[in-house]
């Protein structure tokens, strides 16, 4: 066996593209070497050492190594794998979308809980992305309704392959607008509306990593000079939407909670409630509109 051809083995492959990645101090290095190689090779991550051998091609080598130079250039390696897993989910993802975070993956469990055992709920994802929520909701709620709005027609071209691949085609409709605005003109009453809207503030997007700085789509990360401005546009805007005794619930930023809580009460939501991510961090808000005569099973805690 040639020097040339050990040099392309599996094996040599993770160690090159790792040593390339630390090389930049890229954190997790040896993870994206893996993921980039099963995906050159279309196998599962750790498939790549029950061969470690296994000699690839010339071909496969070159994009192997082109991915790899991706990657030290700090694009996601979300976006170079074409997908992320979300709530035990493989959903699609693209530079159009921003990438679901496990972080938002708290938002789902509250939202699960707040709906109990509705079984004909009718819930909103108000820009929607990828679609992560609303398909989210969809698998683990059979009998859920489900709208998903954006106002990306590239956003909602992925989340509509997340949809058919998912097989919730019947159970999730995409609506293409500004936030609550298509739920409003077609006249819908809603049980709940969740969001993860943009929440940063501007002047802070230029300091994130440069995976989301210079990648991830600006529209679906800028909330304005203070991160509040959609969040108060969909305070203002749910009761339009909302059934009597239904929920808006969002995903918020840091030293949020305090300033949107008085958003909703001034608005006029009841009940309301901030919770922490796993982080112990004030991540999610939420609020009862025009809450029920009879206690059901929206309680939060």
């Amino acid at each position: 066996m040639t020097r040339a051809v050990a040099e392309a083995t599996a094996l040599a492959l993770v160690h090159e593209g790792t040593a390339a990645l630390e090389a930049v101090g890229l954190a997790a290095a040896l993870g994206s070497a893996e993921w980039l190689l099963a995906a050159v090779l279309g196998v599962g991550r750790f498939a790549v050492y029950l061969d470690p051998g296994r000699e690839l091609s010339a071909d496969q080598a070159a994009r192997y190594r082109a991915l790899v130079g991706r990657r030290a250039a700090r694009e996601p390696l979300q976006y170079l794998l074409g997908f992320e897993d979300f709530h035990g989910l493989r959903l699609a993802v693209t530079p159009d979308v921003l990438i679901p975070r496990p972080e938002t993956e708290g938002l789902v469990e509250w939202a699960i809980e707040a709906l109990g055992e509705r079984p004909s709920a009718v819930v909103a994802d108000v820009g929607t992305g990828s679609g992560a929520i609303a398909c989210a909701l969809a698998a683990r709620l059979p009998g859920l309704q489900a709208l998903a709005t954006d106002c990306s027609p590239a956003a909602l071209a992925v989340a509509a392959r997340n949809v058919r691949s998912h097989g919730l085609a019947d159970r999730v409709r995409l609506v293409a607008g500004d936030l609550m605005e298509p739920l409003r003109e077609h006249g819908v009453r809603l049980d709940l509306v969740v969001a993860n809207p943009p929440y940063v503030p501007s002047a802070v997007i230029r300091s994130l990593p440069a995976e989301v700085s210079a990648w991830e789509p600006r529209l679906a990360l800028d909330g304005g000079p203070d991160g509040m401005a959609v969040l108060r546009r969909i305070v203002a805007s749910a009761p339009a939407v909302l059934a009597p005794g239904g929920r808006l619930l969002m995903e918020i930023g840091e030293e949020q909670a305090g300033a949107l809580a008085s958003v909703l009460a001034a608005q006029g939501f009841s009940e309301i409630r901030a919770r922490r991510d796993l982080n112990g961090v004030e991540r999610y808000i939420g609020g009862r509109w025009a809450a029920a005569p009879a206690p059901g099973p929206w309680t939060a805690r």
